[in-house]
């Protein structure tokens, strides 16, 4: 097992160094709606308003940023649905390299064409039968690029960590924080940040109920594999947590709470109508939880995290569009 002292609240702190002035420091807002209907103080962290659209932006530039000149020469690598792909595009771009991404072939349109505006290349695969480990793996030593990793990397998750730090340091204290989970890295981030300044602030993670790998590894004890899930959470189709992620996430989590797609669905629409903010679905998971009151015993001071915003009007239109 990794070494879960690999990642600290001071890496953490060293990332937001890092990434100073080059990522956003997101809003937090506030909804008197919100409160009312989860009968809590909801403070809402806006990732979706990062650059790329997104959270990845901060663990992929905190991890890119650390390369040597002679690998950023050659240029880097990663696989991706959609977001940690735009992320290291913009990374690279930022850094004066090259990235290549290996996206599912089903990736949103507006994923697969901004990651290409980005000016990195391409390369796709079938989600459903193919490995992107070992696509991304193979391909990086073929070309001898350096693979930045979606989440299973101490500089990924420290980066990540950055959006709760970020958030407890305007809102102040919480009571809980609730964050979406896909390989785990945001919310392996955001409790080791979360925990270093708040020892008894309840972490609670959010998958959606096809796609609940992690929860089912936290209950076995060790890391459990699951069908590639089928739901329009695509940023959270896991198949199982990373290594490294898990390692921190048994440790520090407090709970997992699991949404259904028709509650995402909810929550999008809520943050569009009384939120004024466009998230993906799932970026939309953990205020679905909320809204949904899939989180027990909800505390009165709460963090949520909307992870990403990156949606086609089209496909945004086809998924709230309906009541």
């Amino acid at each position: 097992m990794p070494d879960t002292q690999r990642v600290t609240l001071q890496d953490v702190r060293d990332a937001a160094e890092r990434i100073k002035g080059v990522a956003h420091r997101t809003p937090v807002l506030r909804s008197r709606t919100l409160d009312e209907l989860v009968g809590a103080e909801v403070h809402i962290k806006c990732e979706n308003l990062q650059r790329v659209g997104a959270f990845k932006f901060r663990g992929a530039y905190n991890a890119a940023s650390r390369l040597s000149p002679e690998q950023l020469a050659k240029g880097i690598a990663a696989y991706s649905s959609g977001n940690h792909a735009q992320a290291v595009a913009l990374a690279a771009r930022e850094l004066g390299t090259t990235a290549v991404i290996v996206m599912p072939e089903d990736t949103p349109r507006a994923k697969l064409e901004a990651t290409a505006g980005y000016g990195a290349e391409i390369v796709t695969y079938d989600r459903y039968t193919g490995d992107r480990v070992a696509i991304g793996e193979a391909l990086a030593a073929e070309r001898g690029l350096t693979l930045v990793p979606p989440y299973e990397h101490p500089h990924i998750i420290a980066g990540q960590g950055t959006a709760a730090l970020e958030l407890i340091e305007e809102a102040g204290e919480l009571d809980a924080l609730v964050v979406p989970v896909g390989g785990g890295g945001l919310i392996a981030g955001s409790a080791v940040a979360a925990k270093g300044l708040l020892p008894e602030v309840r972490v609670i993670g959010v998958e959606p109920e096809a796609g609940d790998d992690t929860k089912r590894s936290l209950e076995a004890g060790h890391r459990v594999s699951i069908p590639v899930p089928r739901t329009i959470a695509d940023g959270q189709a896991a198949e199982i947590p990373g290594e490294l992620t898990f390692s921190l996430n048994r440790l520090l989590l407090d709970g997992i709470a699991l949404v259904s797609d028709e509650q995402i669905r909810d929550a999008m629409r809520f943050a569009f109508e009384r939120l004024k903010t466009v998230v993906e679905p799932s970026g939309a998971s953990a205020l679905a939880a909320l809204l949904a009151h899939r989180v027990e015993a909800l505390p009165p001071r709460v963090g949520v995290i909307l992870s990403g915003g990156n949606v086609g009007a089209e496909r945004f239109a086809e998924l709230v569009g309906g009541n």
